[in-house]
């Protein structure tokens, strides 16, 4: 099993023990996910295995494309030990004997390790090479628009509320999470700010922010809190809503209405979007070209 060839790239081997042993190390992943629906598991864990067998194929073959091609391989290696050092110095704090020390726990050699990260440097720097440098790839103000216009349900916005919330829980010492929210709606009503006393008396993960909770839409909170939230105008407070765990007061600072977000809002996120497919559509047509040129059989 570990060593029985599963596929060969051109002189290279791919064995079934070095998929097995990346199927075996994602599959507790898959577990988790899917572990009470069996034909779902199966289904992905077969998924899994052949996006593996594909990304193991397509590194052979970049690393196939290197050694034949007219590339400079002393200057290269030079640049390689730099990035070999540096991986050494930030991950193991400079110290090669640490490094050598956690190999050997996984039974690896500091030769076949520096050998492991000789080729994914190859790979890396070939995938920037031919696929993903970003001064080969020119998205036009032109293509964000047609994107932006032909996607605008991607960048719809439900009702928002600007939120402040007071959380109050029953305390230890017998303080009535009701009746301190009554003191505090007291206290609002004679123009303390709701900021003020959200970061006095809060119990909420944003107590040292005021209470602010920023922008929410309808689902972030439980329906009965959302329903009050929805229903305040900018400026307004809530009274004391009283629920199971605990009593709540909310301030709503503003309203947006729902709406689409405006090209000069996405327009970062767009080109983003668009420099990836890019990156993507790139990839698959220089790895088709590798794969006409090299010899990749299966068994």
């Amino acid at each position: 099993m570990v060593t029985g060839v599963a596929v060969v790239v051109g002189d290279s081997v791919i064995t079934l023990g070095e998929i097995d042993a990346e199927v075996t190390r994602q599959r507790p992943t898959l577990l988790t996910m899917y572990g009470d629906d069996p034909p779902r598991f199966r289904m992905e864990l077969k998924r899994l295995a052949d996006g593996i067998v594909e990304a193991l194929v397509e590194d052979k073959l970049i690393l196939h494309e290197f050694a034949t091609g007219p590339y400079n391989t002393n200057a290269l290696d030079a640049v390689i030990r730099d990035y070999v050092d540096e991986i050494i110095r930030t991950t193991y704090y400079g110290d090669r004997a640490r490094l050598i020390a956690s190999l050997h726990q996984q039974n690896i050699t500091f030769e076949t390790w520096q050998h492991i990260q000789r080729e994914i440097f190859i790979i890396n720097a070939l995938k920037r090479e031919n696929a993903s440098d970003p001064h080969k790839i020119l998205i036009s103000p032109l293509k964000v628009e047609q994107y932006y216009d032909s996607h605008k349900d991607e960048f719809k916005v439900e009702d928002q509320v600007q939120l402040r919330m007071i959380v109050l829980t029953n305390s230890p010492d017998g303080v009535s999470a009701k009746k301190l929210g009554e003191e505090i709606l007291t206290k609002l009503d004679v123009g303390v700010p709701f900021a003020e006393l959200a970061s006095i008396y809060s119990t909420g993960s944003q107590r040292a922010r005021g209470g602010d909770y920023g922008w929410v839409n309808g689902t972030y909170f439980k329906a009965s809190i959302s329903k009050v939230a929805f229903s305040l105008k900018p400026g307004e407070h809530s009274g004391l809503i009283e629920e199971p765990d605990a009593c709540y007061l909310l301030m709503v600072e503003d309203v947006k209405p729902a709406h689409v977000k405006t090209l000069m809002e996405v327009r970062d996120d767009v080109t983003k979007t668009l420099l990836s497919k890019e990156n993507v559509r790139l990839y698959e047509i220089w790895i088709e070209r590798l794969k006409r040129k090299t010899s990749v059989r299966f068994y």
